[in-house]
């Protein structure tokens, strides 16, 4: 079966932190001459995501290709975030795949296999490296609410996948991205001199 139009994934870009560890909001860092917040909508995108939504907090953002979601509540921390991107969702969206600004190294490649993953029957599939389950995450439609539910405080869909693991299909990522995080600026200087 191959995906399209309505039937295609939502992306959602998680990119409303300020980045306090960082000195700035990660959404607006350059990483080879593009903001991580293109970077992410761009990967979504290429990956066999439509519409893609990126939600946005301590910046102000305007990306082109993407649905910016503002986030009030987002020092909170990320659970607001992922709830007010659920929420902003069009109608009859069939699934998400959710990224996080800050991890440059997911590629469309990583992203198309929760695709292909969720294609082939799986209603969450959570990309691994190295057997464990990091980012991107797709959730099917009939688990955003519960998923928005137990998104409190900075642990975004954690509690969820926790509390379900019987629903989690793992998607080996390793050798098509990396789920690196910048959290410092070593973290951007690693990733940029690499």
């Amino acid at each position: 079966m191959t995906l399209h139009g309505a039937d295609l994934p939502a992306g959602l870009l998680l990119a409303a932190g300020e980045g306090s560890r960082l000195g700035r909001p990660k959404a607006l860092v350059e990483l080879h001459g593009e903001r991580l917040v293109d970077r992410g909508v761009r990967t979504l995108r290429e990956g066999g995501c439509s519409p893609v939504l990126v939600v946005a907090g301590a910046a102000t953002v305007e990306v082109i290709g993407a649905v910016v979601v503002p986030n009030d509540d987002w020092r909170s921390g990320m659970g607001s975030s992922l709830r007010a991107g659920l929420a902003a969702l069009p109608p009859g969206c069939p699934a998400v795949v959710v990224a996080l600004v800050d991890q440059p190294l997911v590629t469309p490649r990583a992203v198309g296999r929760l695709i292909e993953a969720y294609e082939a029957g799986a209603r969450v599939a959570v990309a691994t490296y190295g057997g464990r389950p990091r980012n991107p995450v797709l959730f099917a439609a009939e688990h955003f609410a519960a998923v928005a539910e137990a998104a409190r405080g900075d642990v975004g869909a954690r509690e969820f996948l926790r509390a379900h693991p019987d629903l989690v299909t793992p998607v080996p990522c390793d050798g098509v991205a990396a789920p690196d995080d910048i959290d410092t600026p070593a973290d951007l200087a690693a990733l940029t001199d690499g």
